[in-house]
């Protein structure tokens, strides 16, 4: 997954309504203004976060007839969650790496000289 494809990702996924949006399409189909009356904004304000959550994969749109249909796309969350874990690896290896450069010299074990077996 690209660099600006993550960023797009996190981006749509960082407003609490977004979020919301995801979690109830994900169940299933759902139209917009079914989506629409559960906040305390105006529709076009609700197929705003839609299309930015579209732009980022997470949800696809479908026609049916006058009704936009609104699901979240299961694959895109697990994209979402390696995109964490992979983050969450590279950090952790960093911290291991600043903890062994914290040891106290005196108590760290002496690593062996090349050339020299004990």
């Amino acid at each position: 997954m690209s660099e600006d494809a993550v960023d797009l990702l996190f981006h749509a996924l960082a407003d609490a309504t977004r979020r919301d949006i995801v979690r109830r399409s994900a169940a299933g189909d759902l139209s917009v203004s079914r989506l629409a009356e559960g906040y305390a904004m105006s529709f076009a304000a609700v197929q705003k976060h839609v299309a930015v959550l579209a732009r980022a994969g997470l949800v696809t749109k479908t026609r049916r007839g006058r009704e936009l249909l609104v699901v979240a796309d299961q694959d895109a969350l697990a994209r979402a969650r390696d995109a964490l874990d992979r983050l969450e690896a590279d950090w952790r290896g960093r911290v291991e790496r600043m903890a062994g450069l914290l040891v106290d010299p005196a108590t760290a074990p002496i690593p062996p000289t090349k050339g020299h077996e004990s």
